[in-house]
């Protein structure tokens, strides 16, 4: 840091007063030149005069880059744990990205699987965008503007779609309307108003809000006034009789997910949702917020007396516990739920995948099961309760229509919690895999591979408005976690607001403030490096096939997978990568100047080899997309060849080959001229923006 300091005084000193740099200026540093190599060209290199000054810009620059970059890889530090490659998903040209036209702050996607239409609720319109396969993707909106003339400020005025559904008699859309929540119905594009209804939408679109449909039973988590029962419940608002949460069961809660659940008796159907609070426990070293689920009976008719006949009878909540003994990692604040049904319908055995954070922000994936969670409350015994349980139990749903008794009711009312944690699946009870990147969202793909075996794939929005694609063996004993790849789904970068999984078309559908993009869930066009390149992404969904790495689902035939997740490039039939072609450049003596060599995989070290020895290595995880090379003053042992080569396991191959020669001394004073001043504008245009952007991070 002390050499950062010291190069960036230099820096200030050097800065112009005005003007451009000259280009003796950005060259001349006793007597040798620095200028970056285009590849396949040859470079200019310095003239041999001495010139006494100051350090040149050019190398300035380039020694605070070099050490930006390895202060921003110290920093992030990240493992093999990390995604392998990053991809910007490019799509194709009008097919796949889609603008809303102006900026929509709060949106809300519907999708349903197997359409190509998708439905986007924004600022006073929803849009409806058509993906047809293989042609021009379309937008067209409806209008549903404020309806409401006197409110506070601009931003009140506006009606925010918060609620996009499908009913039997259209497409139900809910709005804030300008603080007076209200819902229309969309049928063929024609808007039909529905009036006020309280519930469906909040006042604000900041407001956390869940609304749950199951048939004709709406149930959310919105408050009904807006300066009356700031405290949140869960409420059943359309249904036989409307039930909400006593206020004491839950504090201030953050609603992620709910579900209903069909069980083997339909009078045991459960509602499941899954939510954060603030900790009970003010104990200083306590966590903040603690992860929770809670169940209710979805034939929960209310209690007999007055206290009772409106609330949830059957209301109970359980801790979430995400955590990693052996490295003293807890993850407590729940972010996002996926639930992923069992292929068979067994309800027991549906995967709950939920993402966690802690307050360094880094975050972590536990799975757990709907049976573990229904055993968990079906056989805990209440925190806090010493006295033996009533019967029926706290919790348990009734046959018929049965009220719960009061004293049932009671018991739970006062002690809601059970005594028994939620653990994650699996003989260790630890997460799934942790990761020093915050992880917002998530979906699950259940898919087969050409060899028949199952994977479960993970797709995660990043905080930096990327998606992690991760992957998970479906039936192995010892699962081998593997971060495939990071995609930057936009066309400018952004957050994620929303993300919709179409398994049936393998599609993701997201959308930011700007657009709504869709992406395959394959992209296998972007593993280069041959046979040995495509098998070790170890991307279920792609494999070699005449020459190319497709996706299992384009090829009418097997393709090559491997199953070795440890050594896949050994399937491949050549047993070697392809070596690198040799490029060369002349250079004059003394000259500066460096190699660069792109790190396709974040999993590799790059090692920059002359001769026998290794000159530079960069490690997994190093921040810069290339691994640099500086040679400060060229001397006759440093002409010769040059080697990139990747070691990733066992994997190794040639990335690059470079071959420095001896030039003429006339010829590089002849090209220096014109190279300099278009370096020195260069490096100028690019430090700011990095320094600012490494800052930041």
């Amino acid at each position: 840091m002390a050499e950062l300091a010291e190069l960036l005084s230099a820096w200030v000193c050097l800065r112009p007063g005005a003007g451009s740099v000259s280009a003796d200026c950005c060259c001349r540093s006793r007597g040798h030149g620095m200028t970056p190599p285009p590849p396949g060209r040859a470079a200019p290199s310095a003239p041999r005069a001495r010139v006494p000054g100051p350090p040149a810009r050019s190398v300035l620059l380039l020694r605070l880059l070099l050490l930006l970059w390895a202060a921003a890889a110290s920093a992030q530090g990240h493992s093999r744990s990390g995604p392998r490659i990053f991809a910007v998903w490019k799509g194709h040209v009008g097919q796949d990205r889609v603008d809303f036209g102006q900026t929509e702050p709060h949106t809300v996607l519907f999708h349903e699987p197997g359409s190509s239409s998708v439905w986007v609720g924004g600022r006073g319109k929803v849009y409806l965008f058509d993906f047809p396969e293989g042609k021009n993707a379309s937008v067209r909106t409806v209008n549903i503007g404020s309806t409401k003339g006197s409110c506070l400020d601009k931003r009140d005025c506006e009606n925010y779609i918060t609620l996009l559904e499908r009913r039997s008699e259209g497409l139900l859309a809910c709005g804030t309307n300008a603080r007076h929540p209200s819902c229309w119905n969309l049928v063929n594009d024609t808007v039909v108003p529905l009036g006020e209804m309280r519930g469906y939408a909040p006042f604000s679109p900041d407001e956390n809000s869940l609304v749950l449909f199951e048939g004709d039973e709406v149930y959310s988590t919105i408050r009904k006034q807006e300066y009356n029962g700031k405290i949140p419940r869960f409420r059943r608002i359309r249904g036989e009789s409307e039930l909400y949460t006593s206020d004491t069961v839950m504090q201030n809660p953050q609603f992620i997910k709910a579900t209903i659940v069909h069980q083997d008796q339909a009078y045991d159907d459960k509602i499941y949702y899954f939510f954060r609070e603030d900790n009970p426990d003010k104990n200083p070293e306590a966590p903040l917020n603690v992860s929770r689920v809670a169940q209710l009976c979805r034939g929960d008719q209310g209690g007999e007396s007055s206290l009772s006949v409106s609330k949830w009878n059957t209301f109970l909540k359980a801790m979430l516990v995400c955590s990693d003994a052996a490295t003293n990692k807890n993850f407590n604040r729940l972010q996002d739920v996926f639930l992923l049904p069992d292929p068979s319908g067994q309800w027991r055995d549906t995967r709950v995948y939920g993402v966690f954070s802690n307050p360094w922000n880094y975050s972590a994936v536990c799975v757990y099961s709907l049976g573990d969670i229904d055993k968990v409350f079906r056989t805990s015994s209440l925190k806090g309760y010493h006295s033996s349980l009533p019967n029926p139990r706290p919790g348990k749903c009734l046959p018929d229509q049965q009220p719960i008794p009061t004293e049932t009711f009671q018991v739970a009312d006062r002690h809601p919690e059970v005594a028994q944690r939620v653990e994650p699946m699996g003989p260790l009870k630890t997460p799934l895999f942790h990761s020093k990147y915050h992880y917002q969202k998530v979906v699950v793909h259940r898919m087969q591979a050409s060899h028949g075996e199952t994977y479960h794939v993970l797709y995660l929005t990043t905080d930096r408005g990327t998606i992690h694609k991760v992957v998970e063996p479906g039936e192995q004993e010892h699962s081998f976690i593997f971060n495939i790849m990071e995609i930057q789904p936009f066309r400018r970068a952004a957050a994620i607001q929303t993300m919709s999984l179409d398994a049936e078309r393998r599609k993701l559908y997201v959308s930011s403030q700007w657009e709504v993009s869709q992406v395959p869930l394959d992209l296998c066009e972007v593993y280069g490096g041959g046979c040995h390149g495509c098998l070790m992404s170890r991307d279920p969904y792609c494999g070699w096939d005449q020459g190319r790495c497709v996706s299992i689902y384009s090829s009418q035939r097997s393709v090559l997978q491997s199953i070795n997740p440890v050594e896949p490039h050994k399937e491949c039939p050549n047993p070697k990568p392809d070596k690198a072609p040799l490029q060369k450049v002349s250079l004059a003596p003394n000259s500066r100047y460096y190699l660069s060599c792109p790190m396709e995989s974040r999993h590799a070290t790059y090692s920059w080899r002359h001769k026998e020895n290794v000159e530079q290595s960069c490690e997994p995880g190093h921040q810069s997309p290339n691994c640099i090379l500086f040679i400060e003053n060229l001397t006759a042992q440093q002409y010769g060849h040059y080697f990139c080569e990747a070691q990733e396991g066992s994997y190794f191959r040639e990335a690059q080959h470079w071959q420095l020669l001896p030039e003429d001394g006339i010829m590089a004073e002849h090209l220096l001229g014109h190279a300099c001043a278009l370096a020195a504008s260069l490096w100028l245009g690019v430090l700011p923006t990095l320094t600012l952007g490494l800052l930041v991070h």
